[in-house]
Parts: structure tokens; C-alpha cells; sequence
């Protein structure tokens, strides 16, 4: 994976670390604890980034989520809370 979450909780947005040195795609999807997709995030990356924020989870319930991080035949999945 050229990205991974640099905290397992958070409250209205997502910190990236990103790995890769080249420009890439991210695609994640965060799901409930019940499996229903509640965001998705399709991005291109550029080569010079070393850190990526989603925004805009501020509308989303506390409790616990899986993100899936998806790189070619790749998933990564990883939980998360989020928290007041």
C-alpha cells in the first residue's frame, strides 16, 4: 500500500501518510459496523504530496467504522472510531 491512516480515531476528517513517491489514485470506502457504505474517496495523488486529508466526515455518527483502502487487487481494511 502507498498510503495508511495515521490515526484509528478520528472526529471530521482522515489523515493520510502517503509512501509512494509517484502519482497514484487513492480509493477508499468507510462503512458503518453493520457493512453499509456511508463514504467513498476517489483521488488522484501527486508525487511531491506526503500527507492527504479527507474532509467532510463531520456528518457521520460516532461509533465504529471500517475504512477499505483499494489498490488494484489489493484491500487493505483497517477500524476506526470516530469520536466526539
Amino acid at each position: 500500500m502507498y498510503a495508511k491512516v495515521k490515526s484509528t480515531m478520528f472526529i471530521d476528517t482522515l489523515k493520510f501518510e502517503l509512501i509512494a513517491g509517484t502519482q497514484a489514485s487513492l480509493k477508499a470506502v468507510l462503512k458503518d459496523d453493520k457493512g453499509s457504505v456511508c463514504s467513498t474517496l476517489d483521488t488522484v495523488l501527486l508525487s511531491e504530496q506526503k500527507e492527504f486529508t479527507w474532509r467532510g466526515l463531520n456528518d457521520l455518527p460516532y461509533g465504529v467504522y471500517t475504512l477499505e483502502m483499494l489498490e488494484g487487487d489489493d484491500r487493505l481494511r483497517t477500524r476506526l472510531v470516530k469520536r466526539i
